[in-house]
């Protein structure tokens, strides 16, 4: 494996080195992440999917507004995958867009059932997290720590884990 230099070079989706030369990031070139970023809290928070009380009832399948929000992103997924397939789009930055086939192991369900538990328990997934504490519930602090050191820690022992 090659010597990582930047951490820009490193492709996550694939844990492969990027052949293209890294690019300098500045404050301007971060800004329309948090434009965007901004703009998906709030309709997560619009939507009421960082609900503790709408994920609790989805758990205890008492409704079906979170299934609903759910599938509708699965679909929207489905459908821009193809679209950026056929027609070759490209990101932001201009670079070409790679989807790679992932291969099936017994971790993703290991993981995924993890995942599902924590989330439960919680009522967080990651994304909403960060809302979750802009809407003021502080409390929500903890469960990001502890996703924080959850990730830490699958990094610790990745190479110890089936893939």
């Amino acid at each position: 494996m090659k010597d990582i230099k930047d951490i820009d070079q490193l492709d996550f989706e694939t844990q492969n080195l990027t052949e293209e030369a890294p690019r300098k990031i500045t404050p301007a070139s971060l800004l329309k992440y948090l434009v965007f970023g901004m703009g998906f809290g709030i309709v997560l928070v619009k939507a009421e999917v960082i609900s503790w009380f709408r994920i609790q009832e989805m758990f205890r399948l008492e409704s079906f507004h979170m299934y609903g929000v759910i599938g509708t992103a699965v679909v929207v997924g489905a459908i821009s995958v193809q679209i950026i397939k056929r027609l070759n789009i490209k990101s932001l930055s201009g670079e070409t867009i790679k989807l790679d086939p992932k291969p099936f192991s017994k971790g993703q369900i290991f993981g995924g059932l993890l995942f599902g538990f924590g989330w439960a328990l919680t009522g967080a997934c990651p994304g909403p997290i960060y809302a979750q504490i802009g809407t003021g519930v502080t409390v929500f602090v903890v469960t990001l720590l502890s996703a924080l050191a959850g990730t830490w820690f699958y990094g610790l022992v990745r190479e110890k884990l089936p893939h």
